[in-house]
Order: C-alpha cells, then sequence, then structure tokens
C-alpha cells in the first residue's frame, strides 16, 4: 500500500517538534507507579492509515490483550505529528500512553526534552538487555545522547531497484556493486530524446523520489558530528565526497535543468504512476515498501533488488544501507508507564508479535530474533533488504536535540550545489556547519 509517511521519514520534510522552546520538559504528574497487574486501559496512538496497516495493528493489539487479559488498549489511528507534538505537550487525561511516530528525526527532541520516559529502568526491572534484541543501528536511532528513550517498531532498509528487461537490452549482466559500474550502467540505460528522454537510467536530483543526502550518504559512512557534538560536515571528507559525487552524476546524466524538466512528467511517489514502476527510470533508489507496491501493482517488466552501490575505495563494504524506521515510547506525562511498558515490550520485542506485523505491512522486523524467524515472508526482494538491515555497515542518520534540523540545511546546500547556485562547496558546508551548531545551541 502507498506510505505517505514515508516522505516524512526519509526526506528532509521534517515536522520540527518545539517541545523544548515550548518549556515542555516532561516533569509532569506521571510516573511508573501503578501496578501493571490491575484492571487498566492504556491509550495508544499511531499514524498508520491504510487498511491493511490499520487490520495488522489491531491484530497485534488483540494478541497482547490476549496475553495480558487485565490491560486493555484503546486505540487511535492516523494520529499525525503535529497533534502527538500537542498532546505531549498539553498532557492531562485525554494525551495517550504510548505513542509511535514515523519521523525518527524527532527522537533526539523526545529524549532531551523528557516528552518521552528513559526505558532504561524498564529494561532493568524486566530483566533485559536490548544490545541482545535489537540491531545495534535501530538502538541508535532510537536514542540520544546515551537515553534509550524510544525503541523501533518496525524498520525500513534503502536499496537499489532494477529494471531485468532494461539491464537485458542494455547487455548489462547484473545490479552494480560500486558507484564507477552504477555510473556506467546509468550511462548504458539513459535513452535521449530532444532536450528530454524516453528513458533515464537514475534520476539522481535531490527532488526525485528518496534520493536524499542523508540517503545517499549512509554508503560513504558519514560523521556528522565530531566527538565534541559540532556539525563535522565541512571537515567530513565523506560527505564531500558524496555531494561530489551527486553533482557529478547531475552533470553526465544530463544536467540539471534537463533532469528537472523529465523530472516534471513522473507520476506521483506512492501510486501507479512511479517513474521506476512506469519504466521512465530504469534504476531507483527506495525501501522495502516498495516491492509490494509493484507487485500490487503489475508492471511489464522483470525488476531485481540489490543493495545500492558504495563508493569503489570501499568495495568491501557492499551490502550495507540505510536504516529508519517507526518508533514506539512512553509519555512521560501518563500515570500508566507500567502498564504502557508491558504493551510497548511485547509490541517490540515478543517474536511473533514482530514478526506477524512485519508480515502484515511488508516493513524489516525490528528484532534480531525476528529478522532470522522462520515465520517471516521472505521475498527474493525482501530478503535484499533483510539483508541490508542485518549488515554491520549500515547506518542511520544521528539524533540531535532539535531534530531533523540539519539535514534540512545539508539538503538545502545540495538544492543549490546541484544546480550550479553553489560553485564553492566547501565554503558552502562551512557556512552549514555554522548554521547548524547555532540551531542546536538555540534548541538546548
Amino acid at each position: 500500500m502507498p506510505r505517505l509517511h514515508r516522505k516524512v521519514v526519509g526526506t528532509t520534510a521534517v515536522v520540527v517538534f518545539a517541545l523544548v522552546a515550548a518549556g515542555c520538559t516532561g516533569s509532569t504528574s506521571g510516573g511508573a507507579n501503578d501496578n501493571p497487574n490491575a484492571e487498566t486501559t492504556i491509550k495508544f496512538w499511531h499514524g498508520w492509515t491504510a487498511p491493511s496497516e490499520i487490520a495488522a495493528i489491531n491484530q497485534a493489539v488483540k494478541g497482547f490483550e490476549a496475553d495480558n487479559p487485565n490491560i486493555h488498549v484503546e486505540v487511535t489511528s492516523g494520529i499525525t505529528d503535529d497533534k502527538i507534538n500537542q498532546a505531549l505537550r498539553a498532557g492531562g487525561s485525554g494525551a495517550p500512553d504510548v505513542v509511535s511516530s514515523f519521523t525518527t528525526d524527532n527522537v533526539g527532541e523526545f529524549c532531551a526534552s523528557h516528552v518521552f520516559v528513559d526505558l532504561a529502568p524498564f529494561f532493568e526491572k524486566s530483566d533485559m538487555n536490548p544490545d541482545d534484541i535489537f540491531p545495534s543501528t535501530m538502538l541508535d536511532y532510537t536514542q540520544f545522547d546515551g537515553v534509550q528513550c524510544a525503541l523501533p517498531l518496525l524498520a525500513d532498509a534503502y536499496g537499489l531497484y532494477y529494471n531485468k528487461d532494461a539491464f537485458a537490452a542494455a547487455g548489462i549482466d547484473g545490479p552494480p556493486k560500486t558507484l564507477s559500474e552504477f555510473e556506467a550502467d546509468a550511462l548504458k540505460l539513459t535513452k535521449s530524446d530532444g532536450d528530454s528522454y524516453s528513458q533515464l537510467g537514475f534520476m539522481p536530483d535531490y527532488h526525485g523520489y528518496e534520493t536524499t543526502i542523508a540517503h545517499y550518504a549512509a554508503q560513504w559512512g558519514p560523521t556528522y558530528f565530531d566527538d565534541q557534538g559540532n556539525s563535522n560536515a565541512a571537515n567530513d571528507p565523506a560527505l564531500t565526497s558524496m555531494f561530489e559525487w551527486q553533482k557529478h552524476m547531475v552533470d553526465v546524466l544530463g544536467g540539471y535543468d534537463k533532469l528537472e524538466r523529465y523530472r516534471s512528467t513522473f507520476g506521483d511517489e506512492w501510486g501507479s504512476k512511479h517513474p521506476f514502476m512506469t519504466g521512465q527510470v530504469a534504476m531507483q533508489l527506495d525501501g522495502e515498501w516498495r516491492a509490494g507496491m509493484i507487485d500490487d501493482t503489475g508492471v511489464d517488466f522483470d525488476y531485481g533488488v540489490a543493495p545500492f552501490p558504495v563508493p569503489d575505495d570501499q568495495a568491501d563494504t557492499y551490502g550495507k544501507g540505510y536504516l529508519s524506521g517507526t518508533i514506539i515510547g512512553i509519555a512521560s506525562t501518563s500515570d500508566k508507564q507500567n502498564a504502557a511498558w508491558e504493551f510497548v515490550k511485547y509490541m517490540t520485542t515478543d517474536t511473533d508479535a514482530v514478526v506477524n506485523f512485519a508480515n502484515g505491512i511488508h516493513n524489516v522486523p525490528s528484532t534480531m530474533d525476528a529478522l532470522e524467524s522462520p515465520n517471516l515472508d521472505v521475498t527474493p526482494a525482501f530478503k535484499t533488504f533483510i539483508d541490508i538491515a542485518e549488515n554491520p555497515d549500515s547506518s542511520t542518520t544521528p539524533a540531535s536535540p532539535n531534530g531533523g534540523a540539519y539535514q534540512q540545511t545539508l539538503q538545502d546546500v545540495g538544492y543549490d550545489y546541484e544546480s550550479g547556485k553553489i560553485t564553492d562547496l566547501h565554503a558552502a558546508l562551512v557556512q552549514a556547519d555554522q548554521q547548524i551548531d547555532a540551531d542546536i545551541a538555540q534548541a538546548q
């Protein structure tokens, strides 16, 4: 099904929570003093809206209630991040006890402002070690500054979709593994038609679907911040190389203006007219959900999925990719935190619950046991994303106390650099570092 929320997770169109600025510190009347064995009802808010997604989440809730008959879960679907923001700031009887969000960028704000509780005491009481349960990268994007205030509730991995029929017609045997192979293949697959294309090998523009700074940069292994927490973009060779590679791809595939004109002909990212699905582009950077959309819609060509290529000097890391996903946490305003923890624990650590939910909405499981479960529905395409999720070199973007603002700043540099408005990349990144540090300082 179309995953409308992916635009929030995977791009820099980030909803920034003004929790700290609003003075919300989480120091409310909530607390972990309730009896989880008492008859009680907790409120759970989530953002899923598609019928199949709601059915899957409701099935998971029913499984929890069957195992915990004294805890009832009142579920509210289709909740936006703005609504979550308002509720967590206001508290009160109408506020949720448990919240899930598609926006991993906001974890830093959730943790720093204490609107989500620190889950370490709950793990300790349950005699559980999160390091033994979750892949390290998924723990990375659910904590900030040593505080594990959220947990992963399924994940997204990014890889390369490729049109096998177009590859065969161009005499290409298989998916590229290095960026030099990728460039050669993209050129072979590109067919110009005047000032447009009849087929484009790959759309590199940042306004293209899922082709963002964060998704690209994971293949280089960037360091966004130094050991002191200062922005490190200008001093990080990995980020510089990524910016330069993307700009080079824009230039060799026809130039910014020609690519943008072609991009204007693309259909909606979440519908059947997606440019990869119509054959307008032969290769696409995308997440695991795309395979289900392709299969549901039906296309007139054979396709494959592989990890996105890596820089030639990092060929031994081929197989890695960018990871993100849905998060879940307990509101600090809740006065039923122990009961809420039982629910969060079930949703995130019970292998059968995680596997069934992953099967239901076609997302990557978020525990090590679930990733290896024989009950997981694994197609050849989905297996690629499982492998990317388990790859120790896969990475995510680090949390920040002001959410994804630093990614937006870097993305803005990317927009101006690819279009030619910026010619001195290093100077632009120095300025971006200054802006990022000033924004973070203001948020703290």
